[in-house]
């Protein structure tokens, strides 16, 4: 057993929607730096277009595609391009969200279909034309985004976690009905990370510590931190792990963190 390959992807197709910014651009760099060929996909394809300009002066392979996951027909189709392009795809990482922060009482029905409708059903699109094209080779990696939302909530963030609930049992569900055609189904589950979707808070110290302080590290995490998760569920190093979330908190739903007693 040669443990030093573990972790290498070469040869290996990566799709990785949402790569244009923040934690999907730092997984794609990061399957890319391990040998695999990036498709780095975003809705706003100058975006995605960067990541690859980064990714190839680094040495790496990539492409870029504009992808709009709450579009199943366009989904389908270009999941179905890359497999007639390229023969195979290995890796399909799913990393695209979108909140509204406001309490259950006060959403709208549009508000609500704008968080279920990307977060949840553009996932699912992918995942399924995805495993589709993996389960009929009989191997491959998926992979899409939850949260520590998934199981602590707090006031505005009911709608956003239902569908970082709901991420994690379709991952298991995909786990038992693709396993036994060889293709595996994670979830990451991060923390809070510096990303645009958590900008805003920012612009607010004492909410942006206040979450820093949740972590054991007093900070917030950095895209790159979760992209180690991402390369180890796409790689061998994971070849018996499926229907798992892998948390990536900096200790936040481990530890209560309200109070140290004295000890």
């Amino acid at each position: 057993m040669n443990y030093q390959d573990f972790f290498r992807l070469d040869g290996q197709v990566a799709l990785v929607v949402g790569a244009g910014s923040g934690i999907g651009q730092a997984a794609a760099e990061a399957l890319a730096a391990h040998g695999a060929l990036v498709i780095a996909a975003d809705l706003k394809e100058e975006a995605a277009k960067e990541t690859v300009s980064a990714i190839v002066a680094d040495g790496g392979k990539a492409e870029a595609l504009a992808m709009d996951l709450q579009n199943g027909a366009l989904v389908k189709t270009a999941v179905s391009g890359i497999v007639s392009r390229h023969g195979r795809l290995d890796i399909a990482v799913s990393t695209p969200s979108v909140n509204v922060r406001k309490q259950i009482l006060d959403y709208t029905d549009e508000e609500f279909d704008k968080v279920i409708n990307l977060n949840l059903k553009g996932t699912f699109h992918l995942l399924a034309e995805a495993g589709r094209v993996m389960a009929e080779r009989g191997s491959g990696s998926l992979i899409a985004f939850s949260s520590i939302r998934s199981l602590v909530v707090e006031p505005g963030q009911g709608v956003y976690a239902a569908t970082k609930a709901g991420t994690v049992q379709l991952m298991r569900a995909l786990a038992a009905e693709l396993g036994p055609k060889g293709v595996r189904a994670n979830a990451v589950a991060p923390g809070v990370i510096d990303t645009p979707l958590t900008a805003p808070i920012k612009n607010q110290p004492g909410w942006y510590s206040a979450y820093a302080n949740k972590s054991v590290f007093g900070r917030w995490g950095k895209p790159e931190e979760v992209a180690g998760a991402v390369v180890y569920l796409a790689s061998k190093a994971s070849s018996y792990v499926t229907g798992t979330v892998l948390f990536v908190d900096g200790g936040w739903t481990a530890v209560d963190g309200r109070f140290t007693p004295p000890l």
